[in-house]
């Protein structure tokens, strides 16, 4: 993890890019990996542990309807949070993670494990949808993380 951040880090202030990040799951652990870099206040804006509803509605102005229609986990709220977050910090790369970590919440349709990561750059957004193995909350959420490093560095290549 701390390679992948390390690279990140280098790369936004080598590219002169800013970033933000929305998380849920992940708890902060994203923003974590990012400001251990010695370096990322260079690049790094924002982060936000938006672990309730109540802070996906009143930090990223997320509707309270769009919630329930689709529940905190889908591709549609990763989609409002990464939206939203970029319109709030104007940063170049804004990334959103929201899952369920476990060990409860889960269920067929939506099971443990269950993570959607949506990074937008520009006008491109794009959001991935994980089912990752339940071997436990710490599990979920450091595998989230690891995801969505993987994904920022290659937008970034």
């Amino acid at each position: 993890m701390k390679l992948l951040s390390k690279k990140i880090i280098n790369n936004l202030i080598k590219k002169k890019l800013t970033i933000s990040v929305a998380e849920s799951c992940t708890g902060g652990m994203l923003s974590s990996a990012l400001t251990a870099v010695s370096g990322s206040s260079k690049t790094f804006n924002h982060g936000f542990v938006v672990y309730s509803n109540k802070s996906k509605i009143d930090v990223l102005k997320i509707s309270k309807n769009i919630i329930k229609k689709y529940g905190a986990v889908s591709e549609q709220i990763c989609s409002h949070m990464v939206k939203n977050l970029n319109k709030i910090t104007k940063t170049d790369i804004s990334v959103s993670v929201t899952g369920i970590a476990g060990p409860s919440g889960g269920s067929k349709k939506k099971p443990v494990g269950l993570v959607y990561i949506g990074i937008k750059m520009g006008n491109k957004i794009q959001i991935k949808k994980y089912l990752l193995k339940n071997k436990g909350r710490s599990y979920v959420q450091k595998t989230a993380v690891i995801k969505s490093l993987g994904l920022i560095l290659n937008l970034l290549k």
